[in-house]
C-alpha cells in the first residue's frame, strides 16, 4: 500500500510517541540454511518517519507492526466498519533492507514540523509528526517485549504478523469475513471490564461476529427494526423464536397453509413442552377471535403470503386483535421480502425470514433472521446463545453480498411473476393460478393494501393428474427441479412429491395439496425466455 509524501496535517494516533517497524528479511546475502532474522527491529521516532531516512525509500521497505489491542481502541462502530481485528496486514511492496535515501528538503521538514506543533493533542493520544492522513492506514505502537518467544519457525508460523499486532484496512469496499471462534483480551482487567459492561468487545463466536453484525444491521435498517438476530436457517429462527416467547402452558395460533416443517414443530414438538396450538384458515378472523377468547394466547405466528398457496393475512387487523388480548404477532414474510411488505410498520411485533430465499438470493447459503424490538429480540437471542444454530461468518458475507442486489432482483421477479401469472391464468391447460397479484386471488385486496409488489413465486394447478404434471415439469428446460425459491435461477417443484410424498393422496388433500399442484419460483432470467419455456412445456402435455 503506497503512502504519498508528507504534505498535509498530521495524523493523530493512539498513545505512543513512536512506533516500531520490523525490517523485511534480507535473503540476498544469507547462507543456505540460515534463518531470516524476523525478531530484529529498529525503532523509528515519529519525526524521523517523514524527515529521516524512511520517506526517501518509501514505506515499501517496512512492515508495520500493531499492538494486539489496537482494534479494541476503536469505537464499536468503527470496528464493525473495518471488520474487527486481523482482516489484513499492511505489507511491503518491495524487499529492501538497505538505508533509505532522498530525504525531503529541510524546508519541507520544517513545514512538517510546524504543522505538527500547530495541531492540538488530546491527553490520551500522540502525534506521528508531519504525516499525511490518507484515511486508510492506521498506525499504532507495538509491544516489542513479546518478540523473544518467536524463536522457532513453528512459533513464527503461528504468531508472526498477528500476536504481536496487526494492521487494519479500513477502506475496503466489501465487508471482510472475520473467521474466528473466539476473541482475546489483552489483560484480565480488560476481560473484567467487558463482563461488567465497561468495555465493548466480542467474546465467543456463538455470541457474535463482526461480519454477522453487518448483516443484522442491514436487515434491521431494511425492516425498520430496532434489532435483528440472524441464525443458521429459517427453521432455526422459527423454532428458537417459538421456544423463547411461548412459555410452558402457553398457547399458539397459526394458519393451515404454511411451511410443513413449521407445522410439524408446532403440532408435535411444542406439545411436549406443554404448549398447545390452534390452527385456523389465513382469512378466518372470527376463528382468531375465538381462539383469543378461549385460550391464553401467547403468540399468533403466520406466514403472509403463505406457502404454497400465497394466502395473505390482514396484518394490521390481526395485530390489533391480538394486542387487545396481550398476544404477540410474528409474521413470516419470506415470500414477500422486506421490499414488498413492511410487517413491523403494519403493527406486527416481529418479522421473520428464511434469508436462504430472496434475501440471500443466489441459492448458495442457508440463513434465517428475526427482526423487531430490542426487548423481544434480546429474549430470543438469549436462548439462541444457549441452543446454538450460529450463522457462519462466511454465510453472513453471502447474505450481505446478496442483499446488495435484492431490490434489482425483486423488481425483476415481481414483474416476471405477475406477467406469467396472467399468462398461466389464461392458458387452457392450467386449471387454477394462486398469486396475490391477480384479482381472482381471495386476498387480492388485502395484498394490494399491504404489499408494494406480490413476489416472485406463482403456484398453479395443471389440468391433469400426477403423471401429467410430472410430464409438464420434466418438459421445462430453464428451471431447476429443487425444493427452494427466491434465487436468481428459476426453480420448479410439485409439492405433492417434493414436500408431501411420504403422505397418502388422501392425507395430502387434507392440506389442500393436489397431485397437479406446481410451485414455480421465477428467477431473474429474461421474461420472454421463461414464457416460451413454460408455454412449450404446457403444449407437451
Amino acid at each position: 500500500m503506497a503512502v504519498s509524501s508528507c504534505s498535509f496535517y498530521p495524523r493523530v494516533f493512539n498513545a505512543y510517541s513512536s512506533f516500531e517497524c520490523r525490517s523485511d528479511p534480507d535473503f540476498s546475502g544469507a547462507r543456505v540454511g540460515d534463518k531470516p532474522r524476523v525478531g530484529s527491529t529498529r525503532r523509528v521516532t515519529a519525526s524521523s518517519f517523514c524527515t529521516g531516512g524512511i520517506v526517501g525509500g518509501g514505506l515499501s521497505s517496512l512492515i508495520f507492526r500493531f499492538p494486539p489491542n489496537f482494534v479494541r481502541q476503536l469505537s464499536i462502530k468503527a470496528r464493525r466498519n473495518c471488520s474487527n481485528i486481523g482482516v489484513a496486514q499492511i505489507v511491503a511492496a518491495s524487499w529492501s533492507n538497505g538505508p533509505a535515501s532522498g530525504s525531503p528538503s529541510s524546508a519541507a521538514a520544517a513545514a512538517a514540523q510546524a504543522a505538527a506543533t500547530a495541531v492540538p493533542v488530546a491527553d490520551d493520544v500522540a502525534i506521528v509528526e508531519g504525516c499525511i492522513d490518507n484515511g486508510s492506514v492506521q498506525i499504532g505502537g507495538s509491544d516489542n517485549s513479546m518478540t523473544s518467544f518467536l524463536s522457532s519457525d513453528g512459533s513464527i508460523t503461528v504468531h508472526a504478523g498477528e500476536r504481536l499486532g496487526r494492521g487494519i484496512v479500513t477502506d475496503a469496499i466489501t465487508t471482510p469475513v472475520v473467521n474466528t471462534s473466539a476473541y482475546f483480551f489483552k489483560k484480565t482487567q480488560e476481560l473484567i471490564d467487558f463482563k461488567e459492561k465497561r468495555h465493548q468487545s466480542f467474546e465467543y463466536g456463538r455470541y457474535g461476529n463482526p461480519t454477522t453484525v453487518v448483516a443484522e444491521e442491514k436487515i434491521s435498517a431494511l425492516e425498520g427494526a430496532e434489532s435483528t438476530l440472524i441464525m443458521a436457517s429459517g427453521m432455526c429462527a422459527s423454532t428458537v423464536m417459538l421456544m423463547a416467547l411461548v412459555p410452558a402452558g402457553g398457547h399458539v395460533v397459526t394458519t393451515t397453509d404454511c411451511y410443513r416443517k413449521t407445522r410439524i414443530f408446532i403440532e408435535t414438538i411444542l406439545p411436549k413442552m406443554g404448549i398447545s396450538a390452534t390452527v385456523i384458515d389465513p382469512a378466518d378472523v372470527a376463528g382468531l377471535e375465538a381462539a383469543l377468547n378461549k385460550n391464553k394466547v401467547s403468540l399468533f405466528f403466520t406466514e403472509s403470503p403463505t406457502n404454497p398457496f400465497l394466502r395473505c393475512v390482514d396484518i394490521e387487523k390481526v395485530t390489533k386483535l391480538c394486542h387487545c388480548k396481550g398476544a404477540l404477532v410474528c409474521i413470516d414474510g419470506t415470500f414477500a421480502t422486506p421490499l414488498n411488505q413492511k410487517a413491523l410498520a403494519l403493527g406486527a411485533d416481529l418479522v421473520l425470514h428464511s434469508a436462504t430465499k430472496f434475501i440471500g438470493g443466489h441459492n448458495d447459503v442457508l440463513a434465517g433472521c428475526i427482526s423487531g424490538s430490542e426487548k423481544l429480540v434480546t429474549e430470543i437471542r438469549t436462548l439462541h446463545h444457549i441452543l446454538g444454530g450460529t450463522l457462519n461468518p462466511n454465510a453472513a458475507y453471502l447474505i450481505i453480498r446478496g442483499m446488495k442486489t435484492l431490490h434489482l432482483r425483486v423488481q425483476q421477479q415481481n414483474s416476471t411473476a405477475l406477467r406469467m401469472a396472467k399468462v398461466l391464468e389464461a392458458h387452457p391447460r392450467v386449471r387454477r393460478v394462486y398469486y396475490p397479484g391477480l384479482s381472482s386471488h381471495p386476498e387480492h385486496e388485502i395484498a394490494k393494501k399491504q404489499m408494494t409488489g406480490f413476489g416472485g413465486v406463482v403456484s398453479f394447478e395443471v389440468d391433469g393428474d400426477l403423471m401429467t404434471t410430472i410430464k409438464f415439469v420434466d418438459a421445462l428446460k430453464i428451471p431447476y427441479i429443487a425444493p427452494s425459491f427466491g434465487g436468481c435461477e428459476s426453480i420448479v417443484d410439485q409439492p405433492a412429491i417434493m414436500s408431501y410424498w411420504d403422505l397418502s393422496q388422501a392425507e395430502r388433500r387434507k392440506y389442500g395439496i393436489e397431485d397437479n399442484l406446481v410451485r414455480f419460483s421465477f428467477g431473474v432470467e429474461d421474461f420472454e425466455d421463461l414464457k416460451a419455456d413454460v408455454l412449450q412445456a404446457l403444449e407437451s402435455i
